[in-house]
């Protein structure tokens, strides 16, 4: 991919802090594919791994982004921490990170676990009841799919 400079440097956010900070917060990610010249987009919640520096996605076994991910498993995604319009200021508070990477479906049972509880813990702000509830056994895991997102290139960019 082309790299391009931001146009606007005082935005750029460069602290690997601070652009990690910004996935742990994010509660869903907007994911870009291509195939054939064919563009999809869709939006998901996702559990942040910071040691794998990877999101992880739930969904159906099947369907449109299992289709798009085997031709082409390079995506571009965006999570946005949206602050809000500031009203009388034409201004808008915001962070967003733009990144570049590869999916990948997840079949090992072991790393399915791992993602559907780095899931909850990231999503619920009481994530023990929820994993009680949900994750029973390793039945749970044969009806979901699980995709992985490996963060290769990540740009951030904020104002006001």
């Amino acid at each position: 991919m082309t790299k391009y400079h931001m146009r606007k440097m005082d935005r750029e956010i460069t602290d690997q802090d601070e652009l990690a900070g910004i996935l742990r917060n994010g509660k869903y990610a907007v994911i870009s594919m291509c195939r054939n010249n064919e563009p999809y987009i869709v939006t998901l919640s996702y559990g942040y791994d910071e040691g794998k520096n990877s999101l992880y996605f739930h969904s159906a076994k099947t369907g449109l982004k299992f289709d798009f991910i085997k031709e082409n498993p390079r995506v571009c995604a965006t999570v946005i921490d949206d602050g809000g319009y500031l009203k009388g200021e034409c201004e808008h508070k915001y962070a967003s990170l733009v990144f570049w990477g590869d999916m990948h479906e997840v079949l090992d049972l072991e790393e399915k676990k791992h993602a559907l509880t780095r899931m909850i813990e990231h999503l619920e702000e009481v994530p023990e009841p929820v994993k009680l509830r949900l994750l029973k056994n390793d039945s749970v895991y044969e009806g979901v799919g699980i995709l992985r997102l490996d963060i290769k290139e990540l740009t951030g960019k904020k104002g006001s």
